[in-house]
């Protein structure tokens, strides 16, 4: 069970990283945060390109990163869209990638500048998911 003050914990890491998301053509920053497994917190922010499609957002940044530091189970995830007055929740093909590597009682908190937060899980994000029918 993820605790209050971790996913609190995660929220803010998501807000700091945001900070640093490269989005000079929508300027809507984006900071993510996921708890791994082992404890640990790696965050990604998205890093916009001028040809829309080749922008990589920062949760599927997050998990790529926590691969590469050979990390590949993740317990929670917790999103920031300082740029927003409303919490903005994760995109299609990102649930998808979140879905690989979270189960679907996995949390997500998401919020945007306010103090408004939506708590979520993966398995809500993303209902009806096959792949982890598959896993059965």
């Amino acid at each position: 069970m993820i605790t209050e003050e971790k996913l609190t914990e995660l929220a803010e890491e998501a807000r700091k990283a945001a900070d640093k998301a490269y989005a000079p053509y929508s300027n809507f920053r984006v900071g993510a945060a996921l708890l791994c497994e082992d404890g640990s917190i790696v965050t990604g922010v998205n890093v916009e390109n001028r040809s829309y499609g080749l922008t990589i957002c920062a949760e599927r940044n997050a998990i790529t990163t926590a691969i590469t530091q050979g990390k590949c189970c993740f317990l929670a995830l917790a999103l920031s869209t300082p740029d927003s007055s409303t919490p903005v929740g994760p995109c299609g093909a990102c649930r998808q990638v979140l879905s690989e590597f979270m189960s679907p009682n996995s949390p997500v908190r998401f919020g945007g500048n306010s103090t408004e937060t939506i708590d979520t899980t993966i398995g809500e994000l993303l209902p009806l998911d096959s792949l982890h029918d598959l896993k059965k």
